[in-house]
């Protein structure tokens, strides 16, 4: 039987003073969680012996002695290569009544177990994604899909992954045309911009293209939402900080062809509608040679001379008085 630690030697004297047979779990080979978990299933007139194995932990023993209080079939999992969490998730399929033969693989981890059974519960036809191709995240966000009677068939495929997944049935979700941007040559974030563009109206045939990063995109559709002409800007040369000074001065009305050029950064770009949108004449320093600090410095010098000028008093003649006039 060999010597015992204090956690062991408790749990043979808690199944002592319980009447139970301590012999069958009296042996240093299991440790004090298996030890509670043998005593627990004596005490409660199980059938110990089907996991009264040092090969199996305590975690695993215990799901064991759970399944066999809820009277279900043990022997689907009663397999040491299952680890704890996939026996949770077989033994909670049968507690549910579903076919667990669909996920009593190995190869599902209980992650992927877990979503194959939430989706049997449902009622929804699992096979649409019980492939271990899928991670746990794109099983879920198909089941989803299925409970809420989507065409899953548009995305129920290993070569999205799960944001990608996610914005396709969002768009899904929302009643948009998701085939417009179901590809998985777009990433997540300009599948998003497009989802987005579909769901506000906006004609986003006119950045649905992979020239044009998330950012673009999104410069592209406000843009749209505020009926601008976008084409203006339209040019995957300008960067995203370049197309939002261009917005911005369209959206303040003032001429951006005085500065929607390629030769302008972008900081650059939001000294010069900074000026025009104060009125100065900036053609003081719009000249790509000035970086934007020197752009910023001589803008508000302007801006000071323009106040002085508006802030001084105007100067009052005044009217003769006759005097000295007079022969």
């Amino acid at each position: 039987m060999g010597s015992f630690n204090k956690s062991q030697t408790a749990e043979i004297y808690e199944g002592a003073a319980h009447g139970v047979d301590t012999s069958i779990y009296a042996h240093s080979k299991y440790n004090s969680f298996q030890m509670r978990e043998i005593r627990l299933g004596l005490e409660e007139g199980l059938n110990v012996s089907i996991y009264a194995n040092p090969i199996y932990s305590g975690r695993q023993m215990e799901q064991l002695r759970r399944g066999l209080e809820k009277g279900v079939d043990t022997s689907i999992y009663d397999n040491p290569k299952f680890n704890a969490d996939q026996m949770d998730q077989l033994r909670w399929g049968l507690e549910n009544g579903v076919d667990v033969s669909i996920y009593t693989d190995k190869k599902y981890d209980w992650k992927k177990m877990s979503e194959i059974r939430k989706g049997l519960e449902a009622g929804v036809d699992v096979s649409a994604y019980a492939d271990p191709e899928f991670d746990s995240f794109q099983m879920n966000i198909i089941r989803q899909g299925l409970e809420q009677r989507l065409d899953v068939s548009i995305y129920a495929d290993p070569k999205y992954d799960y944001q990608q997944m996610s914005v396709i049935y969002y768009g899904l979700e929302s009643g948009v045309d998701a085939s417009i941007y179901a590809d998985p040559k777009y990433d997540w974030k300009q599948m998003h911009a497009i989802r987005v563009g579909l769901e506000e109206g906006v004609d986003v045939s006119i950045y649905s293209n992979m020239k044009y990063d998330s950012d673009q995109m999104h410069e592209l559709y406000l843009g749209l939402k505020e009926d601008l002409d976008v084409s203006i800007y339209a040019d995957p040369k300008y960067n995203y900080r370049q197309m939002s000074e261009i917005r911005e001065g369209l959206e303040k009305g003032v001429d951006v062809s005085v500065y929607a050029n390629h030769d302008y950064g972008d900081q650059q770009m939001e000294q010069i509608r900074k000026g025009l949108e104060e009125g100065l004449d900036v053609s003081d320093y719009a000249d790509s040679q000035n970086d934007w600090l020197k752009m910023s410095e001589i803008r508000k010098g302007l801006e000071k001379i323009q106040k002085a000028e508006h802030d001084r008093p105007a100067v009052q003649l005044n009217k003769p008085t006759g005097k000295g006039l007079e022969r």
